[in-house]
């Protein structure tokens, strides 16, 4: 049986992040959806430091990681992520309201699995996070194990 991935939310802009909560659910994806605010908590969720909640080893995980966040930003964070042995495993997609090329560049080559542009333009936004819904049902995402 295919374990249920837990989608994670990195993201400082609460309307933001309620917009790809709902549209996670109009797209039909039921999974299990965590949301930290800042690039701190996300990096204390996955390490497993700090006060709150953990990251559960033997779980899969797939990270929504907004490029600008206060304490520490997205890009630093994914250089974290893939830089650990265990959890560079886990797929890691970049939403950011930047298109700027170098960015997405630099996001790729530090092994970001895809890159979405949060358009200003509503239906735009919808239809990416449905492709990731779609994603989501396809893909076989790894487990995260070991205490990393």
């Amino acid at each position: 049986m295919k374990q249920e991935v837990v989608i994670l939310i990195a993201e400082d802009d609460e309307g933001h992040a309620g917009l790809i909560r709902k549209n996670l659910t109009r797209a039909g994806i039921v999974n299990e959806v965590l949301h930290f605010r800042d690039g701190q908590e996300i990096l204390d969720f996955l390490f497993k430091r700090g006060q709150g909640i953990k990251r559960e080893s033997g779980r899969a995980y797939i990270l929504l990681l907004d490029i600008r966040m206060p304490k520490l930003d997205g890009v630093e964070v994914l250089e974290r992520v893939k830089s650990d042995s265990e959890l560079r495993k886990m797929p890691v997609i970049m939403v950011t309201t930047t298109d700027d090329p170098r960015e997405v560049s630099r996001c790729h080559a530090l092994g970001c699995s895809s890159y979405i542009t949060k358009p200003i333009e509503y239906e735009g936004f919808v239809n990416a996070i449905r492709q990731l819904g779609l994603f989501l049902s396809v893909v076989q995402v790894p487990t995260v194990n070991g205490d990393g």
